[in-house]
């Protein structure tokens, strides 16, 4: 089964900047959910903590950073925050840090699992990432070739939402915590 959807939205494709979309990250009631297509992203390898962690230094988990305090209050009451990251075999440099920091949001609440690519093309999975809130918003990225994200479409279509549902649903089937496969991957280092 493959999830073809954006295609198929009533939205006008309009792109609005990603910091449009962020009051939905503390708005949101129940859950929201992120799918991760990309090798890399631009953002990550601009920072220092990256470039560290490409030196060899392991990321210092960051509980006070405003992502993993949000986790936690939303956590608190009831809501929760997950993902699924599709990683490459072997990961790239880029998958591996996202592995390498997962262990602070995971701390705060997050629930972040992994998916060997293969399996992701196997159930379905679209290749781009998205934001889902509450089953009912679908923020679409829309990231370029050198990973920056040059805006998001925000869509509300139902039978376009049903849809990232259902690949929400197939990717956390699938999908795999993510401590088990960063501790092999750092073992096979």
């Amino acid at each position: 089964m493959t999830f073809e959807f954006i295609d198929q939205t009533n939205s006008d494709g309009k792109l609005v900047p990603f910091e449009e979309i962020t009051p939905l990250f503390a708005g949101f009631e129940r859950d929201a959910f992120r799918l991760e297509t990309r090798r890399g992203y631009a953002t990550d390898r601009a920072g220092a903590r990256f470039q560290a962690f490409m030196r060899g230094i392991a990321p210092v988990p960051e509980p006070d950073h405003p992502w993993n305090v949000n986790v936690r209050e939303k956590a608190a009451r009831g809501a929760r925050f997950s993902r699924v990251r599709i990683i490459d075999e072997p990961p790239t440099d880029g998958q591996r840090f996202l592995m390498a920091t997962a262990v602070g949001n995971v701390s705060a609440g997050e629930d972040i699992r992994v998916l060997v690519r293969p399996e992701a093309e196997r159930v379905g999975l679209p290749d781009y990432d998205f934001w889902l809130f509450d089953s009912t918003t679908l923020v679409r990225m829309h990231i370029d070739d050198t990973d920056t994200t040059i805006g998001v479409e925000v869509i509300t279509d139902p039978d376009t939402v049903l849809a990232a549902c259902h690949a929400r649903e197939a990717a956390q089937a699938a999908a795999v915590p993510t401590a088990g496969v960063w501790a092999s991957v750092r073992c096979a280092k």
